[in-house]
C-alpha cells in the first residue's frame, strides 16, 4: 500500500502547531511530481537522493516520491555540521541534495564540500545555488510513473554516538511498489491495531529511523499522521487532546520531561483518545516508567531494536510489571547473549546481545565494520550489553562501548543514571568514565536539573546525588565526581552524545 491507494479525502497528516495538512489524494499527487523531478534528474531505481528537511509536509513528500522512483533515501540530521553532512552524501553516492531553507547556512556551507555532480535542491523557500522543489516539481505532472514501479527504502545512518556514523544497507531493491511495505508495517497492523481510523502522534525529528519508519508505515495503513514541528511536553498533551490522537511513540526524556510538569497539568491533559504509547531509542529508568503506567494505564509497549533492524524486542505493559526493567521477547530475529570468548552464555550472565535469524544487513562502504557486527556463525550486534532471564525476556545493561574499567571492575553507568534520572530534581543526567592515575578511569556524573543549583549550593548538592546512588547501588558503580550543566548534549530522538562529554574530559585530563 502507498498514499495513493487510500481514498484521496482522508487526511494524511496534520502539523500539530501550525494546522497545516494534506489530504492522502494531494500526498500522492505531489509525491508523484517529486518522483518524475527526480527521474528529470537521471536517477533511477537503487540510486540515492539525501534530504537534510525539517518536520513538514514537504519532508513526506519528498519520501514518498522517492519511494515511488524506485530510490534509496537518506535523511540526515538537521543538526549535523557542514562536514559531516558532506561525509553521509558522499558515503551513500547521493545523486541528489535536498535542504531545507531554514538551514540556508549549512546548505551554503557545502559548497566544495560535495561533489558537483549532486544535484541541489531546496524546498520550504530560496537558497543560493539550490533549486526550489516546489518550482521543479511543478513542471511535471501528478500522475504515477509509468511501467513497473518498484518501491524505494530508506538508507539511514547509524547516530554517529560512538564514531562515524555508518550507513546500513538495504538487501533488496526489487519489490513492486504496491508490495514493499515499510518493515513495522506488521507491528503496527498486527499487534497494535492500526488502521484508517488510527491518528499516530510522532513528536520526534523525522530523520530518525523510527520516526520515518512508523509514520510512513501508518500512511501506508491509511491512518492520520499528526507531526509535531518541535516536542514540548505542553503541545504534546494538547495535540493528544485537540486531534484524538489513538497512537504515539516517544523516548524516555520526553516521558521524563511529560512527569515533571506540574500536577495539575498533567490531570487536567484529555488523553481519554490514547490506545497504545510505545516507548524505545533509549534506555527507560524503572521508576520512570513505572510512574507512567502509573499515569496512563498498561497502554505502554516498549521495544529494542536498532537503525541495523537485525532483530526486535517487545513488551507490553503487563509483561514488563512481571518483569521490570526488561525491553521484552523477541518479534523478529532470536537474541542471544555471547561472552568475550564468542560463547553463547547460561540464562543470567552478562554479555553482548547478538540476533540470529533476524534480517540481514550489511554496512555500505564498510565491509570491516560490517565483519566486526556479525560473529562466526553469522549472528549479528549493534553492540549492547544485556543478559536473558530465565523466561526470555531480555534485559539491557548499557552499550559495550560506555563500558568504565575502574580499578579493574567493568561498571555499566546506565545503572546510575537510572538512579539519578529518577530523582524528581533531577532533569538529565551522563555517567562515564574521567581518566585517573591510580584506577585507570573514575566514575564521573554531569547532571541536569530541573531548577539550576546555585553555586554556592553545588557542592552539597552533588554529594546528595551521590549519596543517593549509593544507597541504591554498589559503592564501585557510583559517581565519585559530579558536575552540573545547564543541558546536556542529547539529541531530540532521545540519544545522549556521552562521546562528546567524554571526549571533553578527557581533553581537560591531558592539559592538566
Amino acid at each position: 500500500m502507498h498514499p495513493g491507494a487510500h481514498p484521496p479525502e482522508n487526511t494524511a497528516i496534520v502539523l500539530s502547531v501550525s494546522g497545516r495538512s494534506a489530504t492522502y489524494g494531494e500526498l500522492d499527487a505531489a509525491a508523484n511530481r517529486v518522483s518524475h523531478l527526480f527521474r528529470s534528474l537521471g536517477l533511477e531505481t537503487g540510486d540515492h537522493v539525501a534530504l537534510v528537511v525539517d518536520n513538514s509536509i514537504e519532508f513526506f513528500e519528498l519520501l514518498w516520491g522517492a519511494h515511488y522512483a524506485g530510490l534509496l533515501y537518506t535523511a540526515i540530521s538537521t543538526r549535523l555540521t557542514p562536514e559531516e553532512i558532506a561525509y553521509i552524501v558522499q558515503d551513500c553516492g547521493a545523486g541528489a541534495l535536498v535542504v531545507s531553507a531554514a538551514y540556508a547556512e549549512t546548505a551554503v556551507a557545502l559548497d566544495g564540500l560535495v561533489p558537483d555532480t549532486v544535484a541541489r535542491l531546496s524546498v520550504g523557500g530560496e537558497i543560493d545555488g539550490y533549486r526550489a522543489v516546489e518550482d521543479a516539481a511543478a513542471e511535471h505532472p501528478s500522475t504515477p510513473i509509468e511501467g513497473v514501479r518498484i518501491g524505494g527504502k530508506d538508507m539511514l545512518y547509524s547516530s554517529g554516538t560512538t564514531g562515524r556514523p555508518k550507513g546500513i544497507k538495504p538487501k533488496d531493491l526489487t519489490v513492486p511498489i504496491d508490495e514493499a511495505p515499510i518493515i513495522v508495517v506488521p507491528i503496527l497492523r498486527d499487534m497494535l491495531g492500526v488502521g484508517p481510523e488510527s491518528v499516530y502522534l510522532s513528536p520526534a525529528p523525522q530523520y530518525h529511523a523510527a520516526p520515518l519508519r512508523f509514520t510512513m508505515a501508518v500512511h501506508q495503513l491509511g491512518g492520520t499522521v499528526v507531526m509535531m514541528e518541535k516536542f514540548t511536553p505542553e503541545t504534546a498533551l494538547q495535540a493528544i487532546a485537540d486531534h484524538g490522537v489513538t497512537h504515539t511513540q516517544m523516548v524516555p526524556t520526553m516521558f521524563v520531561r511529560l512527569l515533571r510538569l506540574p500536577e495539575e497539568t498533567r490531570a487536567a491533559a484529555d488523553l481519554s483518545s490514547l490506545k497504545v504509547v510505545m516507548h524505545a531509542a533509549a534506555p527507560c529508568p524503572v521508576d520512570v516508567k513505572q510512574q507512567m503506567i502509573d499515569w496512563l494505564g498498561p497502554i505502554i509497549h516498549e521495544y529494542y531494536a536498532s537503525t541495523e533492524a537485525c532483530g526486535l524486542t517487545w513488551v507490553t505493559s503487563e509483561q514488563w510489571l512481571s518483569h521490570p526493567g526488561t525491553v521484552g521477547k523477541a518479534a523478529i530475529g532470536v537474541p542471544h547473549v555471547v561472552g568475550d570468548d564468542g560463547q553463547e552464555l547460561p540464562v543470567g550472565e552478562i554479555g553482548t546481545v547478538y540476533f540470529s535469524d533476524g534480517p540481514p544487513f550489511e554496512y555500505h562502504n564498510d565491509p570491516v565494520k560490517t565483519a566486526e557486527a556479525h560473529d562466526s556463525r553469522g549472528w549479528a550486534t549493534a553492540g549492547d550489553i544485556g543478559r536473558l532471564d530465565e523466561d526470555g525476556f531480555l534485559h539491557l545493561t548499557d552499550r559495550k562501548s560506555f563500558m568504565i574499567i575502574t580499578g579493574g571492575v567493568n561498571v555499566y553507568p546506565q545503572e546510575a543514571e537510572n538512579v539519578l534520572i529518577s530523582e524528581p530534581t533531577v532533569l538529565d543526567a551522563a555517567v562515564f568514565g574521567i581518566p585517573h592515575a591510580d584506577f585507570g578511569e573514575q566514575v564521573h556524573a554531569v547532571v541536569q536539573m530541573v531548577e539550576p543549583v546555585a553555586p554556592e549550593d553545588e557542592a552539597a548538592e552533588a554529594e546528595r546525588l551521590i549519596a543517593l546512588c549509593r544507597s541504591r547501588l554498589a559503592d564501585v558503580k557510583c559517581p565519585r565526581s559530579l558536575d552540573f550543566r545547564a543541558e546536556l548534549p542529547r539529541h531530540d530522538t532521545g540519544k545522549l552524545y556521552k562521546r562528546l562529554l567524554v571526549d571533553e574530559y578527557k581533553a581537560q585530563a591531558a592539559q592538566a
